[in-house]
């Protein structure tokens, strides 16, 4: 175990900048892109997407991020006084609470809310103005905390490096 403790750590890091990545992606561009067609065409386009992102590397990935981040807070707790721990959970916690709960809380359930209309309804229209707001902010909220979560892990996996250098 102790020596794939630094490999973690890197993916852990790792996975959550790259979360991050994809969560700007949309945030800057892919939800501004959509809010501009008409909004029938934004909803399916948004359901195609929804459906299509839930494919076996995406859910590795956004499944095994909250994981090792729970990992490497358990393994930073039993290792407290080692340079970088504090970081090292901080990171952690902050991927868990600002992205995956987040996820799973706010934008998964508007995700499917948005799945049961049809998009070229009424209902769906009043729907699509508020879920392009409400998605994105949300959004934009998991977007900060998956990468100041990458930057926490990896500030604690320079300050454990140079430590262990000394």
């Amino acid at each position: 175990m102790e020596a794939l403790l630094p490999a973690l750590r890197i993916a852990t890091a790792l996975a959550c900048g790259l979360m991050g990545g994809l969560f700007f992606v949309f945030s800057n561009t892919v939800m501004g892109a959509l809010g501009r067609i008409q909004p029938a065409e934004g909803i399916a386009a948004m359901q195609s997407i929804n459906r299509v992102i839930l494919n076996p590397l995406f859910l590795t990935v956004f499944l095994a991020a909250p994981a090792a981040c729970a990992a490497v807070i358990l393994t930073s707790l039993l290792r407290w006084n080692e340079p970088g721990a504090a970081w090292l959970i901080a990171g952690g916690a902050l991927y868990i609470l600002g992205t995956f709960l987040v996820t799973m809380i706010f934008n998964v359930p508007m995700n499917n809310a948005l799945d049961a209309v049809q998009p070229a309804t009424a209902e769906a229209s009043a729907l699509w103005k508020r879920y392009l707001a409400d998605w994105t902010a949300w959004n934009h909220v998991r977007t900060v905390a998956s990468l100041a979560a990458a930057g926490c892990l990896t500030v604690g996996l320079y300050l454990g490096a140079r430590g262990a250098a000394t």
